[in-house]
């Protein structure tokens, strides 16, 4: 849609639901959004991507802002790739179980979490609440994701940047963000070649005071991965396209093109090749 204005996807995807029978006879491409949206909010149904418009919604958007806060998509920690993470004061991961999700992988994902991110919190159905309680350590927090779409507190996430390992921070860095660090830091990054810069720059991480990297590791990403910019793009598409405006990178050129896309009148999208 943000590239051609129209999405012949889309419009096969209608015919194969029963989208269209629930919305209007003025409905646009947004209200269908919308409609697919409540149909997966159902407990039960629910995947991933609703648990990431919750947190999008009620915590990015609901406490903070987008304008002092970031939010990272698939940030790579370790062997693990963490789900949604928000930057404001510190570093904060949600690690998402929806009720489709198996919890086989959670100990292993939250040991790489607790090593690059002050707080840590899982956030799960309400059938997984005691399951995860079993197997998360007591500085973890749980958020529970209610079948009536609100967020609960089922225990509070401990805030310790003292407890994360430099290297793995490191590790889960772009190399201008990791340079901008230790300058930050006071630390003179080494001019070397590429092979010999990232082991060189790697060591200097390894003797960083835990706490002030932390701050600067919240500080740098906030202004690297900054999602201001996408304010006015979000605050024109439906709430259900929110988190996946945040998530999916759309050229600023395309921006208009996808807010005219979404805005087509839905008997109109029918017709799209």
């Amino acid at each position: 849609m943000a590239k051609k204005g129209r999405s012949a996807l889309f419009k096969r995807l209608l015919e194969q639901t029963a989208i269209v029978e629930r919305c209007g006879s003025d409905a646009t491409v947004g209200d269908a959004f919308d409609s697919a949206f409540r149909v997966l909010q159902i407990a039960g149904l629910r995947d991933e991507y609703i648990y990431r418009a919750a947190v999008t919604q009620k915590i990015l958007m609901g406490k903070h802002s987008l304008r002092t806060a970031s939010m990272l998509n698939e940030f790579r920690v370790g062997s693990c790739k963490a789900d949604l993470v928000i930057l404001n004061g510190t570093a904060t991961v949600y690690e998402i179980k929806s009720e489709r999700d198996s919890l086989a992988r959670l100990v292993n994902q939250i040991e790489n979490y607790i090593r690059v991110f002050a707080t840590v919190n899982v956030i799960v159905s309400e059938n997984h609440v005691e399951s995860v309680r079993r197997v998360v350590p007591d500085e973890v927090g749980i958020l529970c994701l209610s079948r009536r779409y609100q967020i609960s507190v089922v225990r509070d996430a401990l805030d310790c940047p003292e407890r994360i390992c430099p290297v793995t921070v490191f590790e889960s860095l772009r190399s201008a963000e990791a340079a901008a660090i230790l300058k930050a830091l006071g630390v003179v990054v080494p001019h070397l070649p590429n092979t010999q810069r990232h082991g060189a720059m790697r060591e200097q991480f390894a003797d960083l005071d835990r706490v002030a990297l932390h701050r600067e590791f919240v500080r740098t990403l906030k202004q690297t991965r900054n999602l201001a910019p996408l304010s006015d793009l979000v605050d024109q598409l439906p709430a259900s396209l929110h988190a996946a405006a945040l998530s999916i990178p759309v050229r600023r050129a395309d921006h208009g093109r996808l807010v005219e896309a979404v805005a087509t009148p839905l008997g109109a999208a029918m017709a799209w090749v």
